[in-house]
């Protein structure tokens, strides 16, 4: 027997150890037997008996008492059922894919989300990300033109990656609304998921892309994908950085514009919902409304295997009580 694996030993009965009081009791009823077998001898002095050898029978007497003692505790301990178990879980999840779809725009850089729009929204789009575990996540960008940043994956660690790695720039700039959500969609169409998600975030109105973005909204419909869609700035002007004829970068405020109108009819028609993050604090709290607007099913079921380890006890008991009969009626026999 492994004795390593009764460092994660539990006993169904515990309470068959109350009966291990009843060794004191056998003790003391082992010595008063003795008593009463033994003869009684007056002798005026037992000075002349202190030099008598005493026989290695009378030494080792004690071995008997030992043994039942060893006997039933063996017996009392496999009667409390220790036991090890072994626990498996059977995970069924119904997933949810998800495409983010994020504006990379230079007006992305404007301050009024803190370090700025961009940085602000790769931030809590990470923080979404690791909570939707058992969902397959995929990254869009867009500008004046759109690009599959990262397919839909369940593999969160390079998704994030390459979350970070995003930069304004990319792209051509310019906002193609209607490119970044047909892009979007397109990850999405062929997906066999019960439900199919698109998170669209952008700073302000469609200006270019070779997809309007009615044309997108239709093909989302017609996949059955539900977008949300997030229109990030404050309202009135913001700080926006200009690139001055000497090459330095110098903040200006600029009115933010935001096409809120589109924005409200892409997601109503498609069963999603318009938000505004005017605030970093505001764009946390869209995500988090939106990560218990799209709960994912995950049902687990625990089973527990229970291996009984009370035969060695038990084998162990019978084993002293057969070792203390044949001492006691074989070496020790001529003892009272």
């Amino acid at each position: 027997m492994d004795l390593s694996i009764w460092k994660n030993i539990t006993f169904a009965y515990p309470w068959c150890f109350w009966l291990l009081l009843l060794v004191p009791v056998l003790i003391y009823w082992y010595f008063k037997q003795q008593q009463r077998q033994q003869g009684a001898l007056q002798v005026s002095s037992i000075q002349g008996l202190k030099g008598l050898p005493v026989s290695w029978k009378v030494q080792f007497r004690p071995v008997l008492l030992v043994l039942r003692v060893l006997a039933f505790t063996a017996l009392v301990t496999a009667l409390a059922r220790p036991q090890t178990s072994n626990t498996s879980e059977n995970i069924d999840s119904e997933g949810i894919d998800i495409t983010l779809s994020i504006d990379i725009s230079g007006s992305m850089l404007a301050e009024d989300l803190q370090p700025n729009r961009l940085e602000a929204a790769k931030k809590v789009a990470v923080d979404f990300v690791n909570k939707r575990i058992s969902d397959r996540i995929g990254l869009v960008i867009f500008s004046g033109e759109s690009f599959t940043q990262c397919p839909i994956t369940t593999d969160h660690a390079v998704l994030e990656n390459q979350i970070m790695q995003v930069k304004s720039g990319m792209l051509q700039d310019g906002t193609a609304i209607g490119m970044g959500l047909a892009t979007a969609v397109d990850r999405l169409r062929s997906s066999k998921a019960q439900s199919k998600v698109i998170i669209l975030l952008t700073d302000g109105v469609n200006n270019t892309g070779l997809v309007d973005p009615i044309t997108a909204l239709e093909i989302a419909k017609a996949f059955k994908i539900r977008v949300y869609t997030i229109g990030i700035g404050t309202y009135g002007k913001a700080p926006f950085p200009m690139t001055m004829p000497d090459g330095s970068i110098q903040m200006q405020m600029q009115d933010v514009q935001i096409d809120e109108q589109l924005m409200k009819k892409i997601s109503s028609e498609t069963g999603g919902k318009y938000f505004r993050a005017t605030n970093t604090v505001a764009l946390q709290r869209i995500y988090d409304e939106i990560d218990k607007l799209e709960k994912t099913k995950v049902e687990i079921t625990s089973y527990k295997r229970y291996a009984e380890h009370f035969f060695p006890l038990a084998m162990l008991a019978l084993a002293c009580l057969l070792l203390e009969v044949v001492l006691r009626y074989t070496a020790f026999r001529s003892l009272p």
